[in-house]
């Protein structure tokens, strides 16, 4: 059976290479990135996980935290054991208190489609969903009730865009 390749050659020690460094580099690719700023900003990579969110006032184990009670017994063993950690950096609580108090931006939105599909049945059908699920472009046979649904749905996200959807097909008609 042949050798693997390399494997009868004879190792080699690179001088050039900073073997420090390398570890460095190494371990920092290794750890785990933390996703929230506040608490990377606050984090001491000295210190354990524990004793990192212990200090910004945070609970590593949510069971421990805020422990379950089931019976009377267990009660008295959490009563004798209450123990208060000192909040060293609060301001990391504080910053994230901030954050999720902020109003959350919109983010959901109609397709190019489905914006098209709707004028296009409120153009020429107006109200009349009997019409609208008889149409050619009514590909997916949607009944008039969910022809009704679509519509209301684009108003209520789209609400500035329907209302000059619908004065311009006035004007149309005003006109002609």
């Amino acid at each position: 059976m042949p050798k693997a390749k390399g494997k009868s050659r004879k190792k080699k020690f690179d001088y050039k290479a900073d073997r420090k460094k390398l570890k460095k580099k190494m371990l920092k690719k290794l750890a785990p990135r933390i996703g929230c700023e506040q608490v990377r900003k606050a984090w001491n990579s000295r210190k354990t996980v524990a004793q990192n969110l212990a200090d910004m006032g945070l609970a590593c184990d949510p069971n421990r935290a805020i422990p379950i009670k089931k019976n009377k017994r267990m009660k008295m063993e959490t009563a004798t054991k209450d123990e208060k950690h000192v909040i060293i950096k609060p301001y990391v609580i504080n910053q994230l208190e901030a954050e999720a108090s902020l109003p959350e931006a919109k983010k959901t939105t109609l397709s190019k489609e489905f914006i098209d599909y709707v004028q296009h049945m409120i153009e020429n059908y107006k109200e009349n969903y009997k019409a609208m699920a008889r149409d050619e472009r009514n590909y997916y046979q949607d009944t008039p009730k969910q022809i009704k649904h679509k519509i209301e749905s684009y108003k209520r996200f789209h609400p500035t865009e329907y209302s000059d959807f619908v004065a311009s097909l006035q004007e149309k008609m005003d006109m002609a």
